[in-house]
């Protein structure tokens, strides 16, 4: 599998991971590009909440999830997220929360086995992780900052959808988004630290000490460890090249712009089944 850039007619350029979802599902991660929000969101701004008009935001969705296979923007739900590792199921009830409705929970990752419901989570250098079981026909979204990777919610994730849904860890496939890569995230003791006590001796694979006494960490293999883990076969696994600090003319980087800025996403549905 690899990660392959689209551009809409629009100018939206949007990422999907080939050979990740078939006819049964429909993906995408979203950059910067082909919205209609000025600066500082310019342009695809997804992100509620950030001080850009309301319905911009709703217009940008709309351009979004056409873009991706047609998901239906109304019925997102989005993650509000809180950097902890907890993962909602979310039914037919949860429809909406998001563009529409008030999203009534705390979660970073959330999962679902009904078709038509798309599940977004937001980033800019958090990694987006998406998840799809065609044999079980459930989907899930996570995201993971440094503390939600040193807290395993990638590995949360697949225990949940094999404990809620009977999901096998064996026909999950998951897809590593855009974030900030292991070339410039730039931490102090604290995250290295996080991460060693999270996988022990494994960490170190992840970690690169500096001469100022910092370190560069690689929060995309760190969560491909955790997917491994979960009993992911290696080869299911796919993971984006793009750094968001590297490539800021493409996405947002929260650590050059601060809160001033608009927000990436990535939305995952399954498809209503047809023939029945």
């Amino acid at each position: 599998m690899e990660f392959r850039h689209h551009v809409t007619a629009q100018g939206l350029d949007w990422l999907e991971a080939v050979g990740f979802t078939d006819e049964g599902a429909c993906h995408g991660f979203s950059t910067r590009l082909g919205g209609v929000s000025p600066a500082p969101w310019d342009s695809l701004n997804l992100g509620i909440g950030r001080g850009d008009d309301p319905e911009r935001v709703r217009e940008n969705c709309r351009r979004f999830c056409a873009a991706i296979g047609g998901a239906e923007a109304e019925r997102l739900v989005f993650s509000h997220q809180v950097h902890r590792a907890d993962v909602r199921v979310c039914t037919l009830a949860d429809a909406g929360k998001g563009l529409g409705r008030e999203r009534d929970y705390e979660a970073d990752g959330l999962m679902t086995d009904v078709p038509g419901l798309p599940l977004m989570i937001f980033s800019a250098d958090c990694i987006p992780v998406l998840f799809y079981d065609p044999a079980g026909r459930v989907v899930a979204a996570s995201h993971a900052g440094w503390r939600g990777t040193a807290l395993g919610i990638v590995a949360v994730t697949l225990r949940q959808m094999e404990a809620v849904y009977g999901c096998r860890p064996a026909d999950i496939r998951c897809a590593i988004g855009p974030g900030i890569s292991r070339c410039c995230f730039e931490t102090r003791e604290d995250v290295p630290q996080a991460m060693r006590d999270a996988l022990g001796a494994e960490a170190e694979d992840f970690i690169d000490p500096l001469p100022n006494g910092r370190f560069h960490v690689d929060l995309k293999g760190i969560n491909r460890r955790w997917a491994e883990k979960g009993g992911v076969p290696p080869e299911n696994i796919v993971i984006s090249d793009d750094c968001t600090s590297c490539k800021r003319g493409l996405y947002w980087s929260h650590r050059h712009t601060g809160p001033a800025r608009g927000s990436m996403a990535a939305v995952i549905q399954l498809n209503p089944e047809t023939g029945l």
